[in-house]
């Protein structure tokens, strides 16, 4: 029974990519639509790892401290592995002095 979902879940990814490709075959030209499937990827990216990130710790303040080191060393132009190696930090000592 696990094959079955697994070969449903690849032919759904595989149609999900491949209708498009053999649907639009002319170049998009509307500037809307351009923007709106240029921002697709971002949007369903923050769907995902957002609510999974206040959901990953054992507190609300240690998910709330993760975030918050995290955005800042993003917006100090750090690479991804030093935020993602700071905000487990910051989550790993806010939940030690919690207990």
């Amino acid at each position: 029974m696990i094959y079955l979902y697994i070969l449903a879940m690849a032919l759904v990814t595989y149609l999900i990519r491949m209708i498009p490709l053999t649907v639009f075959r002319k170049k998009i030209t509307s500037q809307f639509i351009c923007s709106f499937l240029y921002y697709v990827p971002y949007a369903c990216l923050t769907a995902m790892t957002i609510p999974a990130v206040f959901y990953a710790t054992n507190s609300l303040l240690s998910a709330l401290a993760g975030v918050t080191v995290a955005v800042i060393l993003a917006f100090s132009r750090r690479n991804l592995v030093t935020v993602a190696a700071g905000a487990c930090l910051a989550v790993f000592i806010v939940e030690q002095f919690m207990l």
